[in-house]
């Protein structure tokens, strides 16, 4: 299997599974993580995982809105200036925690960088 997939796939299950005992910042951890052992190249380091986290809190976001008909979610887009729409509120759910996974990713290849050199 090609390195970005395994690396999308673990970020995603770590990710996952680490929410269940770990607050938010879960996914922070699950991405520096994957990026500290399975090295990725260039600018898929943090794309990777962006779209990893992106995918998984859409995806959490809209199963737990649709549960009740986007009530909580339309309001919130009131709030917000996004015109009511629930789901763009949860596009930005997603690339707000895509964002926060991606600079950690990153900060885990440079911790790699770092420790294959002081071997």
């Amino acid at each position: 299997m090609n390195k970005n997939i395994i690396n999308f796939i673990v970020t995603l299950l770590l990710a996952y599974g680490l929410s269940f005992v770990l607050p938010w910042w879960s996914i922070m951890a699950a991405a520096s993580a994957t990026a500290l052992f399975i090295p990725l190249k260039k600018a898929a380091v943090f794309f990777i995982p962006f779209l990893a986290i992106l995918i998984l809190w859409f995806t959490y976001s809209f199963i737990l809105s649709n549960a009740n008909d986007f009530t909580l979610a339309k309001r919130i887009a009131i709030l917000l200036p996004l015109g009511g729409s629930s789901y763009i509120l949860m596009l930005l759910t997603g690339a707000i925690g895509g964002l926060a996974a991606g600079i950690s990713a990153v900060f885990g290849k440079q911790l790699s960088l770092i420790l294959q050199k002081s071997k």
